[in-house]
């Protein structure tokens, strides 16, 4: 049990989702952390949330198995007692042009990057109704508002958390529940290293360059902890690339 806020941050072990651990950490909270894959950066991140004063941990489950979610989420009640922020953010790409993308490529998306914030949300949200109080964050991405040519799948899942924030910030708001979502621009991860034709891409940023995990984390920070009276909005987090 603790009696500081607690935060839960789905695909937390490395990019996006560490940085906004790691802010979340800065800022006096303690962090839980869920993977899927890698154990060693999963508690070498947890080292770091320690490092910063946070009661950290990490929980080892798949996001898109509804059963596996709750048994997980489930420890993770008993051992802090209370969720105050949650955070979705596991998220996968399986690029392809629509003519080429098959079923799998399909579903591993939608499964993974919009069934899953069904999954989390579910139990927590039964959790912050009980406590009325609470921030829900859902990473969703410029793509889900403007599309991109061979991301039909990861597109139509982000359009999915947007709309999945604005439904639940009107259903929780009287129970002092807030939900919002984030909508990076091109970030700089392992999903964008390798991105193709990266100077066209530059010239469309008003500020000429990729954002930093931490501007994301900043951002999250700010809706999860700054602010009581922002919810159901999606917040561009893009440098000035769809202006």
């Amino acid at each position: 049990m603790t009696d500081k806020k607690v935060a839960l941050v789905t695909g937390g072990s490395r990019g996006i989702g560490k940085a906004c651990a790691i802010e979340l950490a800065k800022a006096g909270c303690d962090v839980v952390i869920n993977y899927a894959g890698n154990s060693e950066a999963a508690e070498k991140t947890v080292e770091e949330l320690k490092a910063l004063g946070s009661n950290a941990s990490c929980y080892k489950f798949d996001v898109s198995n509804q059963e596996e979610v709750n048994e997980g989420i489930s420890k993770i009640i008993e051992q802090y007692g209370r969720i105050d922020i949650l955070l979705n953010n596991a998220g996968i790409t399986r690029d392809d042009l629509f003519i080429r993308m098959d079923a799998e490529k399909w579903n591993a998306v939608i499964n993974t990057n919009l069934n899953s914030a069904f999954y989390v949300s579910k139990p927590v949200v039964k959790l912050m109704m009980k406590q009325r109080s609470g921030a829900i964050i859902n990473t969703s991405s410029v793509v889900g508002l403007y599309g991109n040519p061979g991301q039909a799948n990861y597109s139509a899942a982000k359009a999915g958390l947007i709309g999945f924030t604005k439904s639940l910030a009107k259903e929780l708001g009287s129970r002092g529940i807030r939900v919002n979502a984030v909508c990076p621009g091109f970030i700089e991860t392992d999903m964008t290293k390798n991105l193709p034709n990266l100077d066209d891409y530059l010239k469309a940023i008003s500020l000429r360059r990729l954002g930093k995990a931490e501007d994301i984390a900043k951002a999250v920070k700010f809706l999860a902890l700054d602010t009581d009276y922002i919810t159901g909005q999606a917040l561009e987090v893009d440098g000035g690339m769809i202006i």
